[in-house]
């Protein structure tokens, strides 16, 4: 199988546009990232808020320069013949600007939309594999638990074939996405400890590779909460509604391999309610798990996620102004 065209250079700093930004804000937030000089832009599929393709055909149109990543789609909202018809499109119209992401979702979204499948391992492994050979022009024979395609075959593949990047949180899912994708999509917050295990997990997938059908590098992508401000006590106090899902299931393989970890849970089970835990989150916490302060400290701790594996560290702006958050951030470019 051939690569992916989509370069990507280590070192990149992106944004995310927020998923609940209003929609006519949709393409001037767009442009004003690209204007701003990020590397990417990544959209969201939060449910019941927008579609992740239709979001990514608006910000490209919008555009002349910057990378537009999907992160993500999930795997059991889509038949994967016509999810690779849409991102096949979208590569054909932008070539080189398109990153591919997909993964389980949210356990909770997907249940209520009667998605979630018996084996969201299986269900994504199949799924990747299969939307990584039809976007290289593959014509499909299979016969799986969750993929079945019988002499399934672009018409007109990509000329530059998007990445497919695998969203995922623990460490089955991590080696997962060694083993079948190009690259990973990790969801916030991403500290350097959580980054160096998630690599090594990726790592242990990839011993497990057919190399004939994965890139020989394989790319990291790191979402972070983050707020710039000369104060950093106004920055931490823009990224705490945002933090206050911790503790959570979901995010429990974030918090595992930081010390004191368990200080955290007990403060989490003693907080009556989720503003009150972010209220109480003491600020080298927040410090520990956003990328928050003056610029040169949101800096230093970019370079520190890049150090610790993140080809990519995408910044999710905080505050209530998405369009001003957006600007503060631009400064550490």
């Amino acid at each position: 199988m051939e690569q992916t065209g989509v370069v990507e250079p280590a070192g990149s700093v992106g944004v995310l546009l927020p998923p609940d930004l209003p929609g006519d804000q949709l393409t001037t937030y767009a442009r004003a990232a690209d204007q701003a000089g990020f590397d990417q832009l990544w959209v969201v599929e939060d449910c019941y808020l927008r579609g992740g393709v239709a979001q990514a055909a608006l910000v490209l149109a919008a555009t002349t320069r910057i990378t537009v990543g999907i992160g993500i789609l999930p795997a059991g909202a889509r038949n994967v013949a016509f999810a690779a018809m849409e991102l096949a499109t979208l590569a054909e119209a932008f070539p080189g600007r398109l990153l591919a992401g997909v993964g389980h979702g949210m356990p909770g979204w997907m249940r209520q939309s009667g998605a979630w499948p018996v084996s969201p391992l299986g269900l994504l492994e199949e799924y990747t594999a299969a939307l990584r050979a039809l976007l290289h022009g593959e014509r499909l024979e299979v016969a799986g638990t969750y993929v079945q395609l019988d002499g399934v075959q672009l018409a007109v593949p990509p000329a530059v074939v998007p990445p497919v990047y695998a969203g995922v949180r623990g460490p089955r899912s991590l080696e997962l996405s060694g083993r079948v994708a190009d690259g990973t999509v990790l969801a916030e917050p991403v500290t350097p400890q959580y980054l160096a295990l998630a690599c090594a997990q990726v790592a242990a997938g990839r011993a497990d590779a057919d190399l004939t059908r994965v890139p020989e590098r394989h790319r990291v992508v790191a979402y972070n909460l983050a707020a710039v401000d000369p104060d950093p006590a106004v920055a931490r106090e823009r990224v705490r509604p945002g933090l206050q899902w911790l503790g959570e299931a979901d995010w429990a393989p974030h918090l595992a391999p930081l010390d004191g970890a368990d200080d955290l849970a007990r403060l989490r089970a003693a907080s009556g309610s989720r503003s009150a835990f972010a209220a109480a989150l003491p600020d080298a916490w927040v410090d520990r798990l956003a990328v928050v302060g003056d610029v040169a400290t949101c800096r230093d701790r970019i370079g520190l996620l890049h150090a610790a594996g993140a080809d990519s560290v995408v910044l999710t702006p905080a505050g209530t102004t998405p369009l001003a958050a957006l600007e503060q951030l631009a400064a550490v470019l």
